[in-house]
């Protein structure tokens, strides 16, 4: 209430400022008194001016604005509202008058206009502000959502620990709740009172308490949120189920992943058991984004040995301290080792004889493959190679191929190669007592190399945030997402599937990188720019859709599906695998030919 007091005190001030500007700007056009044919000019020029420079000011959103946390850009703002509102009441009072406007009023009215208006806002910025500090430094906050967890929100924020916040009220999209109070707090009305709730009670943050609701409405919440410029914050559902245990620390910034509105992974924990408990379970790329996640998630099921696979030491150091803090009772083994080393994969089968395997090593950045084909045969089709060839020998029960959409009529070198793995396990699965299957899923979230760490990095050093193109689309999971399916899927493996993850709807990368920028607190294009790159090689606009292929088939888990198997005799697949050893040596362009003939459906992006 104070601060709207000294917004209509402001607004009154400019209104006398205007009107003052444009009489002493005749008063010094005409030091010995206004000529008589000027007098209705003047009162014309005097009331045009104010009503279009208070209507510009409004227009532009000066009397929204906190001045006394005011800034640069904010008095610029005034300045561009000040002279697009004199400039055109020159020219109208100019139209209507008999005379025109002398230049040197207009001139001396925009000066005084913009000297006192910037004036009073600069001492409003350095004084102003210390009659309502008490009441302006608390940061004006909703709750959403009037239910039991808003409820405990509130009594929260009533602890003097929270003192910087002040509760302005609720909103709940029940209609039985409006105007009702918790708390003493008025539940306004729904998500539609939003945008005036934030105008008129200069709302900073709102607090998305509503644990139970769906994810997309959560998800539609946070986007409305974001476009009239209000900071979400939300509480996780995992929090909120713990009666009356909410705390400040409950309550955590929205992620992207929030914005995706995905539904939990429903999974068939028994299932799941049944084939990794008491197990000596593999993952190689263990250091990786998946590879991480599949430990952190086979680990609550209690294999007998946990083995950590990877070349690069610190990741696989990270992880392994990270398994040994969260699951102390757990025997784990990390390994340094290359799947492209044959001689050392056969040594660590030997020694560990792995029940299960998932296999997530691989080179998955699809430009830097394309410049190094023959890394990405060297790891994608040789080290599975490798490790397939090692499980079939030493008796693993199950061999789980993480695999990718970009698998999917490869149009790129990461993306053929891992066709390719498919392809090999597929037929290796023939003739051998191990249930082979392929995992194919989309884009993770949050994954190395993956957009969000890119954007998030542009981001924190002041853009340009880059886009490939306007239009290009992708299907996202988050991490965890995605691993879930994929221990699930393993779990339904009877050998030679190619599992497809339904990745749900197709995210515009724009929207995602305007989205980001809101949830950083700035405005895309205006505070952060944002900027298109243009298409790079192997890159497609639009990615295949894993559920547009015929003929696949429904698994017990309604986001999981069997693909049709690649079909390639064993004879082919060999002479292929000769010829792919045999150029990798050469050049790209012959390593590209050796890959295109293996995969005729391979069309490359230049």
């Amino acid at each position: 209430m104070v601060l709207k007091r000294s917004l209509v005190l402001l607004s009154v001030l400019d209104l006398i400022i205007v009107w003052f500007s444009t009489y002493t700007a005749y008063w010094f056009r005409f030091p010995s008194g206004i000529p008589g044919r000027y007098i209705d000019q003047m009162l014309e020029y005097s009331l045009i001016s104010t009503v279009l420079c208070m209507g510009f000011m409004v227009l532009f959103g000066m009397y929204r604005r906190m001045w006394q946390y005011a800034s640069i850009k904010d008095l610029v703002r005034m300045c561009e509202a000040v002279v697009a509102s004199w400039a055109l009441a020159y020219m109208i009072t100019s139209l209507l008058s008999e005379e025109r406007v002398p230049l040197s009023v207009a001139v001396r009215t925009l000066e005084t206009g913009l000297l006192l208006l910037g004036g009073v806002r600069v001492l409003w910025r350095l004084y102003g502000g210390r009659g309502v500090k008490k009441a302006e430094t608390r940061l004006p906050t909703l709750i959403f959502g009037a239910g039991d967890c808003g409820d405990l929100v509130a009594r929260e924020f009533m602890n003097p620990a929270m003192s910087g916040y002040k509760l302005v009220g609720f909103l709940d999209d029940d209609p039985s709740k409006r105007n009702l109070t918790v708390h003493g707090l008025k539940v306004f009305g729904g998500r539609s009172e939003l945008l005036r709730m934030v105008e008129s009670h200069f709302i900073k943050e709102i607090i998305i308490a509503i644990p139970s609701a769906p994810r997309r409405t959560i998800s539609q919440i946070i986007n409305l949120c974001l476009a009239v410029g209000v900071k979400p914050k939300i509480i996780p559902g995992i929090d909120a189920t713990i009666k009356d245990k909410i705390s400040f620390n409950s309550i955590r910034e929205v992620d992207v992943e929030d914005l995706l509105g995905r539904e939990p992974v429903k999974t068939d924990l028994v299932g799941i058991a049944e084939y990794v408990q008491e197990k000596v379970v593999l993952v190689t790329g263990a250091g990786g984004s998946i590879g991480s996640e599949l430990c952190r998630q086979i680990a609550p099921f209690r294999p007998s040995k946990l083995l950590l696979l990877g070349h690069g030491e610190n990741s696989i150091y990270t992880i392994e301290m990270e398994m040994r803090t969260r699951f102390p009772g757990l025997e784990i083994e990390p390994i340094i080792a290359d799947v492209q080393d044959r001689i050392r994969m056969e040594q660590v089968f030997s020694d560990y004889r792995p029940n299960v395997v998932f296999h997530a090593a691989a080179h998955k950045h699809v430009p830097l493959m394309e410049k190094n084909p023959s890394e990405a045969v060297k790891n994608n089709v040789f080290g599975t190679q490798n490790v397939a060839d090692c499980a079939d020998k030493y008796g693993t029960e199950r061999f789980v191929l993480i695999s990718s959409d970009k698998a999917v009529n490869p149009t790129s070198i990461m993306g053929a190669t891992k066709r390719i793995a498919e392809m090999y396990i597929q037929n290796l699965n023939i003739q051998s007592a191990t249930k082979f299957a392929a995992v194919r899923f989309g884009n993770v979230l949050g994954s190395r190399g993956s957009v969000i760490p890119l954007f998030k990095r542009q981001i924190a050093s002041g853009g340009p945030v880059t886009v490939t193109h306007p239009e290009m689309v992708r299907y996202f999971m988050t991490i965890p997402e995605a691993v879930q399916l994929v221990i699930q899927a393993g779990s339904y493996a009877k050998g030679g599937e190619t599992f497809l993850l339904d990745m749900g709807e197709p995210v515009s990368i724009l929207k995602l990188a305007e989205d980001l920028i809101r949830l950083s607190g700035f405005e895309p294009y205006s505070e952060i720019d944002i900027q298109f790159t243009g298409m790079r090689e192997g890159e497609k606009l639009y990615e295949e859709l894993l559920m547009d292929e015929e003929g696949i088939l429904p698994t017990p888990n309604e986001r999981i599906f069997i693909g049709k198997a690649s079909e390639i005799s064993q004879r082919q697949l060999d002479l292929e695998f000769t010829r792919l050893e045999r150029v990798l040596g050469e050049d790209s362009s012959a390593v590209k030919d050796a890959i295109e003939s293996f995969v005729p459906i391979l069309e490359f992006v230049s």
